[in-house]
């Protein structure tokens, strides 16, 4: 006999900045993702959503998982310039300044995710906001920094390759340049999925898609009359890997970031749930050099 269905308790959900925590967005029929009509303006639509679910010190991930990582391996900051490359609401500003860094620089397409950022951070002296499209060159990348950091954003920008050469065109030659992301190789919104194998008492992850790269839509709200949504851009490691060197930005780390979330101990599944949260990383940390042009 067949084991029974039971409902997912995993590691934990992907509350990035593409969808929201406990539940797993859908597309509807037929629908195109809003966000991607307007690329100049990014985030703008799904804005007031994105900053009630991150705010100004981060969702649950950036505290325990992202916002660590991106501090560790960027390592020694004090008396640097950063530049942060689609800054949203400005999760990363804090941070950074806390660090040392002398001279922050946020940039985003979204006028409004950039007027929350204002509205925490303008009177800083140390911190520039600016609005502009990272896939185009313009006055935001004219002027280099020692270091460049992107979060949770390669998936959201229809073209990735330009947006790293113009990081490269943003950074000094030895600039380093870090890019957090969704696993390209585990998490691909509606084409990854938990499996539980009753036989083997274990669960696993299962990849459906993986070669091609679709762009993906995600509703912002599914079940409600508000047809909000994103677009995820799936690219492969290869494409990431080469992608960078192509712009001039060499890799000189990889990281791979594993959830911080645990099922209840005791359960049924919670020694095959634990071990597949230590085992499956949910996000990937590439560390890249700004070659000498």
């Amino acid at each position: 006999m067949p084991a029974p269905k039971r409902p997912f308790r995993g590691p934990g959900k992907q509350p990035d900045r593409f969808s929201k925590p406990g539940h797993k967005p859908q597309p509807k029929p037929g629908s195109k993702p809003t966000a991607a009509k307007s690329q100049d303006r990014g985030w703008d639509r799904v804005a007031a959503w994105y900053d009630k679910l991150v705010g100004s010190s981060g969702s649950d991930y950036h505290r325990n998982v992202i916002l660590p990582a991106t501090l560790r391996l960027l390592g020694k900051l004090d008396g640097l310039s950063a530049i942060d490359v689609c800054c949203g609401q400005g999760v990363l500003i804090e941070p950074l300044l806390k660090a040392g860094v002398a001279h922050y620089v946020g940039v985003d397409a979204s006028p409004r995710l950039i007027q929350s950022a204002k509205q925490r951070h303008a009177q800083n002296r140390r911190v520039t906001l600016l609005t502009a499209d990272v896939c185009h060159e313009g006055p935001w990348n004219a002027q280099p920094h020692d270091v460049a950091a992107c979060l949770m954003a390669v998936h959201d920008v229809p073209d990735a390759a330009a947006m790293f050469r113009n990081i490269r065109k943003a950074l000094k030659p030895g600039g380093k340049a870090l890019f957090v992301l969704m696993h390209p190789c585990f998490r691909i919104p509606q084409h990854s999925h938990w499996g539980w194998d009753n036989d083997q008492k274990v669960q696993f992850r299962r990849i459906d898609r993986y070669h091609s790269s679709p762009v993906i839509p995600i509703t912002t709200h599914p079940g409600k009359q508000d047809d909000s949504s994103t677009a995820f851009h799936h690219r492969t490691l290869a494409d990431l890997i080469t992608g960078l060197g192509q712009a001039g930005l060499a890799v000189t780390g990889c990281e791979e970031l594993y959830t911080h979330r645990r099922s209840q101990a005791g359960g049924p599944f919670s020694k095959a749930e634990h071990r597949a949260a230590e085992e499956i990383p949910v996000f990937m940390a590439l560390l890249a050099e700004a070659l000498p042009r």
